[in-house]
């Protein structure tokens, strides 16, 4: 037997329909704050990600699924931020459309260790706001995240907000952090030790609990290393988000672990989900268009994780699709094709339906019909064919009825949709 890769799992009809459901509420508030839908390859050239990543970060490092093919080198995106980008720049949208914000859904993919809240192939839901350093945009950008997750229910989670400056301004916070963690490096974990070398910002949100004390002792404030525009651009930001009534925590030791990001970062976290207790990120990454070979413009955005989402909800009814509302019951071989015939008509007519397919007994077929909560079951015999009718069982009430062929679909819709039938003259 055939089992899915570790780490990427089926997602099955229910759960599937909770998957959809976040999709269409999260884009609803996307439209409604202007943003586009966009959709790029799942396969993107690893240098891409190398160079907008960096080379020293994790993901690069350890956690790219790689596919090689002749002398071609690809893999399997571990984020949507950089192919947005690259699409924005090879698509020429910084000369044809300039500012434009977008959005997107779909698979992630990164080569870690499964655990809850931790797969190989996951899900984003995320937006991308390119051509603009206004403070505004940040404060717009962390305000729809957190209105997507009202829009989903989600409750007791934590937005923690940080900036870490322009590119002179992270190299100071960098040679702080180098300096202050030094005579701590015994007590941190192997990975840490190695980390201070590679990519110091890492040690912040390490998970091990005895460097999580020693990176919340660490002794520096923003004015140590924002420079005066950083410093009055964060406190825009924090101004908006007062002015606009979303709640945040500033949090010193935030940091984004990959390479592009600069002023704003923000993650979003909740209790509920562990370990890995971040439900989604972003932050503002303004070197990252011209690091592509673009010109220099600010951007901006943030991604969900949809499993992470879910897990958030906690033990919630599960989505649910179009109710069926009629199920056809047929007996006989040209009462089924004639069932066939009327299944179709009512689906032309919007109306859900479904009949039986698997030749069972009426007694089944009605099972089947009360099984799917159906509002009436349509039954369709050799004496309905002889008498060109229909019988019509309203399950609720269990009161039975004949009706015309001919005005079967159309009596259906009177009683589903509330059409009301012509008057006669």
């Amino acid at each position: 037997m055939f089992k899915s890769p570790a780490g990427m799992n089926d997602i099955l009809p229910r759960e599937a329909r909770s998957f959809q459901d976040i999709y269409a509420k999260a884009g609803a508030l996307f439209e409604l704050y202007g943003y586009e839908p966009i959709e790029t390859p799942i396969l993107e050239d690893v240098s891409l990600f190398n160079r907008s990543l960096g080379q020293e970060t994790e993901i690069v490092q350890k956690q790219m699924f790689v596919v090689e093919r002749q002398d071609e080198s690809y893999c399997l995106r571990p984020e949507a931020t950089a192919s947005v980008a690259r699409a924005y720049l090879e698509n020429s949208l910084d000369k044809t459309s300039g500012f434009i914000k977008l959005y997107y859904t779909g698979p992630m993919f990164r080569a870690e260790r499964p655990q809850k809240g931790r797969l190989r192939q996951f899900h984003h839901i995320g937006a991308e706001a390119i051509g603009s350093e206004s403070p505004l945009l940040d404060s717009e950008t962390i305000a729809l995240a957190d209105g997507i997750l009202q829009a989903l229910k989600i409750t007791g989670y934590t937005i923690k907000l940080n900036s870490l400056g322009c590119g002179d301004d992270r190299k100071k916070l960098k040679t702080l952090l180098l300096s202050q963690l030094k005579s701590k490096l015994d007590k941190l974990c192997p990975d840490c030790n190695a980390r201070y070398g590679r990519n110091v910002f890492r040690i912040l949100d390490c998970k091990n609990e005895e460097c999580g004390r020693i990176a919340s002792r660490l002794d520096f404030g923003h004015s140590d290393y924002l420079c005066e525009g950083c410093l009055a651009h964060f406190k825009a930001v924090r101004e908006n988000l007062d002015a606009l009534s979303v709640s945040y925590t500033v949090v010193l030791t935030l940091v984004r672990g990959l390479d592009y990001y600069s002023r704003s970062v923000f993650e979003i976290t909740h209790p509920g989900l562990g370990a890995q207790d971040a439900i989604g990120a972003g932050g503002r990454y303004d070197r990252l268009i011209s690091e592509l070979g673009g010109p220099d413009l600010g951007a901006v955005g943030f991604a969900l994780g949809v499993e992470r989402i879910i897990l958030a909800s906690g033990p919630q009814p599960q989505a649910s699709g179009k109710k069926t509302e009629v199920f056809i019951v047929t007996l006989g071989e040209k009462a089924r094709r004639q069932g066939f015939i009327l299944l179709n008509g009512l689906r032309e007519a919007g109306i859900s339906s479904e009949m039986d397919y698997e030749n069972k007994s009426l007694k089944g077929q009605m099972r089947q019909a009360n099984d799917r909560g159906v509002k009436y079951a349509s039954i369709l015999g050799e004496d309905e064919l002889k008498k060109g009718s229909v019988t019509l069982k309203d399950m609720g009430s269990g009161k039975q009825e004949e009706i015309s062929l001919d005005a079967f679909t159309e009596e259906i819709k009177r009683r589903i949709c509330c059409v009301p039938t012509p008057a006669v003259n």
